[in-house]
């Protein structure tokens, strides 16, 4: 063969997947996985113990007439703006489980079987008859546009029920559902909008759905996406800088100079950011629980920034940090003299944060005597230098953090009770990355940025398997170790290239593969391991130079493609899914060329010498 005609089959998987992540919905193989008949048979009733499992994830049935009152009280009690914020974002969440889900369960689909299979299970669940007007997209380029009509709308049904026809459309948790879905295929975020609405008085919903910054005014739908207004809407909306293949979603970095953005949408990040707003006006003292690494200090900052004392110094201390022969004078400051080498006053930490915020972290480290000293200016508002004999009076409110459960150092005499209940008066708990798996996406985006900028690196983003990976790895370093997993994967990975799974989990880190098949059986089954897929492929080359052998008058592309197939499927023992893996090819993209061999096989006259699927 001509040295201008060796292609790789790593090439050839390249262009062909370039080739498929663009498309519309007139090119739709309505016989593709998942159909909706895949779709049916992953819905299973286990009245027995009293669960519904829907492609694994458990479901469950509700009157639509208590969800139309659930709807009136949040409104009544909220207000309508803060009532469809709250739903939106359960909608958004509940799409975004979705194409998690799918794409697990269909890891060989291409993605315009993906994009279809959104409004099919949403149908499937009885939200809503989703009726596709036209949609098309390009994964690479992460652009899409989409217009759909929705029939029979079980949310308007709720609404018009106890607050009639109005003038605006109503269908706020199916639009946060179609957000969130078509967001976690595309590689950045998409609205959507109604444009007309049973709720209004139209004969149907119709959505119109494109990148956040293509609408003109999306400020009103991002709105609602932001538990509170101090979570950066920047995370959600900005233009990526460069092409983004496989990111979940687009990635923000802080301005140089401002604070680190707050990023979230998972409930139990709205609930902590909902407790910090309740708090941030006061004056209470408060207390952040949690493992190390969830992020207590940018909770502490935050809170200074939208309280009252915005405009004066936040200080941070880590208490683990300094050693405990310096504790005091760090906090408390020193007065000239007052030991050997002391020979000028200094201000400690309490005054330098005078009429703002001090943030004391890992609180439990302090010794029993600094313990006692920080109580009594917690409790007369009045500190000594060390070395000092007059009072000072400040004012600085004092917030805490521990990444260990107080109450038993209190048992175990490390650590005063009365301390302690001078500092829980308003506790608030900051759940690990674990409980919050749905923020992981906007984590990875964001700190790709970040270190893409820092380290000058052009990357595209994440593969989907490192993608499917990080959101289920436990995390025992929380966004800490996330953090430190996505600087090394932006090192890592080639120049324009994507950070894939063996660029991340370099030390020691176990990462759970989540990808299922559907076994001969009709059950779900781990996917096969990489390390599998990569045995498979090695084997096929191993068998390259005797199948080269076979014909001394030289081979065409086309033969040696041919060749390669027939050889991948002998190999896998007919399981195609086994193949594709071996030769770096999806499934339907192995289909299709097999199509190909057998339609050129039977136009030669081969018969039963051609290839079948």
């Amino acid at each position: 063969m001509k040295k201008a005609e060796h292609v790789s089959l790593a090439e050839m998987a390249k262009s062909t997947g370039k080739m498929l992540s663009r498309s519309d919905s007139l090119h739709l193989n309505e016989g593709a996985a998942p159909t909706l008949d895949d779709l049916t048979q992953s819905l299973h009733f286990s009245p027995g113990d009293g669960r519904i499992w829907l492609n694994g994830q458990r479901m469950q049935l509700i009157h639509t007439a208590s969800l139309g009152e659930l709807r009136r009280e949040l409104i009544d009690s909220l207000g309508i703006e803060s009532a469809r914020g709250v739903l939106t974002r359960v909608g958004y969440s509940a799409g975004m489980r979705d194409a998690q889900l799918i794409r697990a369960r269909w890891p060989g689909a291409d993605p315009l079987t993906l994009f279809a299979a959104g409004p099919r299970i949403h149908s499937l669940e009885g939200a809503v008859k989703v009726e596709p007007v036209h949609f098309e997209f390009d994964v690479e380029l992460g652009t899409y546009h989409g217009e759909f009509l929705w029939q029979h709308s079980s949310e308007d049904e709720g609404h018009s029920a106890h607050y009639g026809i109005g003038s605006e459309p109503a269908c706020w948790m199916q639009t946060g559902y179609a957000i969130g879905y078509t967001s976690a295929l595309v590689g950045r975020l998409i609205l959507y909008r109604e444009t007309e609405c049973l709720s209004m008085g139209h004969q149907q919903c119709r959505l119109v759905g494109k990148p956040a910054d293509e609408w003109p005014d999306a400020d009103e739908e991002l709105s609602y996406l932001n538990a509170e207004a101090f979570v950066g809407a920047e995370a959600y909306g900005s233009r990526p800088t460069s092409k983004n293949t496989a990111v979940l979603f687009p990635a923000v970095a802080a301005p140089e100079g401002q604070a680190k953005q707050m990023v979230g949408v998972s409930s139990a990040f709205n609930a902590a950011c909902h407790m910090l707003r309740r708090v941030a006006p006061t004056e209470a003292t408060v207390l952040f629980t949690g493992e190390s690494g969830v992020g207590k200090e940018l909770f502490a900052a935050m809170l200074h920034q939208v309280s009252k004392r915005k405009d004066q110094p936040f200080v941070a201390v880590n208490c683990a940090a300094i050693p405990e022969t310096l504790i005091e004078s760090e906090l408390f400051g020193v007065e000239r003299g007052a030991y050997t080498g002391a020979v000028e006053a200094r201000a400690g930490r309490f005054e330098r944060a005078a009429g703002g915020t001090l943030f004391l972290d890992e609180i439990a480290t302090l010794s029993l005597v600094a313990q006692g000293k920080l109580l009594r200016v917690l409790q007369e508002g009045e500190l000594e230098r060390v070395g000092g004999t007059r009072c000072i009076k400040l004012s600085v409110r004092v917030v805490a953090a521990t990444n260990v459960n107080l109450r038993e150092e209190i048992r175990a005499g490390r650590f005063r009770e009365d301390l302690f209940f001078r500092l829980n008066v308003f506790p608030i708990h900051l759940p690990p990355l674990r409980d919050r798996r749905d923020d992981i996406p906007l984590l990875m985006s964001y700190f790709l940025r970040y270190y893409a900028q820092k380290h000058e690196r052009r990357v595209t983003g994440f593969t989907a398997r490192a993608a499917d990976a990080m959101l289920n790895y436990a995390f025992p370093g929380n966004i800490r170790e996330l953090q430190n997993l996505v600087e090394r994967g932006t090192i890592y990975a080639e120049e324009d290239g994507p950070i894939d799974l063996p660029h991340l989990f370099t030390s020691g880190e176990e990462a759970d593969q989540s990808s299922f098949s559907l076994s001969v059986t009709g059950q779900l089954r781990k996917a096969a391991a990489d390390s599998d897929e990569g045995a498979s492929g090695q084997r096929l080359l191993a068998m390259l130079p005797g199948l080269l052998k076979r014909d001394a008058g030289g081979w065409s592309l086309d033969q040696l493609e041919h060749t390669l197939i027939g050889a991948a499927v002998e190999l896998a023992g007919g399981n195609l899914s086994a193949a594709a893996r071996a030769l770096g090819l999806t499934r339907p993209q192995l289909a299709y060329r097999l199509k190909k061999i057998q339609e050129a096989a039977l136009a030669q006259g081969l018969g039963g010498e051609a290839l079948s699927s």
